[in-house]
């Protein structure tokens, strides 16, 4: 049936790669990635083969948020084992630029290949990996099955599967079960998300529980303050609170902008998602009735009570939110899943949310049950941010439990590198 299964796969997704092109080009031209870069996807290289890492340890990484834990998992490792190479294939555009522009002396960074049994074949002749690491549920056929083949061990880390994601497992179990039981190593976030990982198919002997790379505290890069956002931010009138909508995604930049109005003396900056959405949110806000000031081409608003700053730039959230008086956190409101909310909570800014946080769960669960965390629907919002700012015990009990629940994850980090190393000493 596996086999079966696999020519099915490998007939179809050319077909899909065919039919998706002209989509998928676009969008990768209108996020930076259309150029000479592509051809990586296609396993082409312009540096000769004789200079590549071989014997790496390499890392697929998605796009920014799996790029970030990505960094972070190999600067640590690096700490205690500098001998090591790795090699970091990020997905997207924007989390290909964050690696190169983040990524320790010596990284070698890389588009992901597409996963075609031919690419995939070229890419692991050229770089020779040691080890192969997937960053949290990103799961490719033809990666696993050639590594399996070629004896390269897979570890899937910061491994989460939520219930949802869990039945559709189950319904195609007989596809998928063959598929996880290649996985030499999955390093869970919690206990129960383990249990559902073991319930789909992966080996128990694999499994481990770690804690979460996004949610460990020890040695996690805090916001930092910057002068030039500083100065953005006064020009708008000096001791505004400001609120900070994080990772905003379509039609949020208005509701959270109208909702920060309500809220005496309040400044909302908003960081949409995608960078390139900036002249539809720009329009949307502007349509209704507030003066946009874009961070990339800054100027003074001339209405300061109707103005709104957008960042319309990558890489900058985390510093951005140093600067924060509370942070409203996006994709949680009018979309599902919620973006995540550890660097607010890690530099002690209370945070805000909407009811559509699945995509940290059980994490959001514990904050909501220990009230470290102000969680309202899109018509309370207003409400929910003038309780956070008028209270300065409120903002105090928020951000202590908020710190406390992820207590539970601190040293993941660690823990997932000793078990990624003892993988490679078995291998």
């Amino acid at each position: 049936m596996n086999l079966v299964v696999r020519l099915l796969y490998n007939w179809l997704l050319p077909l899909f790669f065919l039919l998706a092109a002209p989509a998928w080009l676009l969008r990768m031209a209108r996020r930076g990635g259309l150029d000479a870069q592509l051809l990586q996807r296609l396993g082409v290289f312009r540096r000769p083969a004789e200079f590549e890492p071989v014997g790496a340890v390499y890392v697929h990484a998605v796009s920014v948020g799996e790029v970030r834990m990505a960094l972070r998992l190999i600067a640590e490792w690096l700490k205690h084992h500098p001998e090591e190479q790795f090699v970091i294939a990020a997905t997207t555009s924007t989390g290909f630029q964050l690696a190169e522009r983040e990524a320790s002396d010596g990284v070698r960074v890389i588009y992901s290949p597409l996963d075609l049994s031919l690419i995939i074949r070229h890419i692991f002749n050229r770089f020779e990996p040691a080890l192969i690491v997937l960053i949290d549920s990103e799961l490719w056929p033809n990666l696993l099955h050639l590594a399996n083949r070629r004896g390269i061990p897979t570890a899937l880390v910061n491994a989460r599967l939520s219930p949802r994601s869990a039945r559709r497992y189950e319904r195609f179990r007989v596809i998928t079960a063959p598929l996880l039981g290649q996985l030499k190593l999955v390093c869970a976030q919690v206990a129960e998300h383990a249990e559902r990982w073991s319930n789909v198919g992966v080996l128990p002997e694999a499994l481990v529980v770690t804690g979460s790379l996004k949610f460990d505290l020890e040695g996690l890069e805090c916001p930092v303050k910057r002068a030039e956002f500083q100065e953005m931010i006064d020009a708008f009138g000096p001791g505004r609170p400001v609120i900070l909508a994080a990772s905003s995604h379509a039609g949020e930049e208005r509701l959270i902008a109208e909702a920060v109005g309500q809220v005496p003396g309040g400044l909302a900056v908003i960081l949409p998602r995608h960078a390139e959405r900036r002249r539809k949110v720009r329009a949307d806000l502007e349509a209704a009735g507030f003066e946009v000031v874009l961070r990339s081409s800054f100027k003074r608003p001339d209405q300061i009570e109707k103005a709104v700053l957008v960042v319309d730039s990558t890489g900058e959230l985390r510093d951005w939110t140093a600067h924060a008086d509370v942070v409203v956190i996006g994709k949680s409101f009018l979309s599902r899943g919620g973006q995540n909310p550890v660097e607010a909570i890690a530099v002690g800014t209370p945070v805000v949310c909407g009811p559509h946080m699945e995509n940290f769960e059980p994490l959001i669960t514990e904050l909501r049950t220990g009230s470290a965390v102000e969680s309202v629907s899109k018509s309370d919002l207003s409400k929910g941010l003038r309780a956070v700012l008028e209270s300065a015990q409120h903002r105090r009990t928020l951000t202590a439990s908020a710190t406390a629940v992820l207590e539970q994850h601190r040293g993941a980090t660690a823990r997932i590198i000793l078990h990624l190393r003892n993988l490679l000493e078995r291998a």
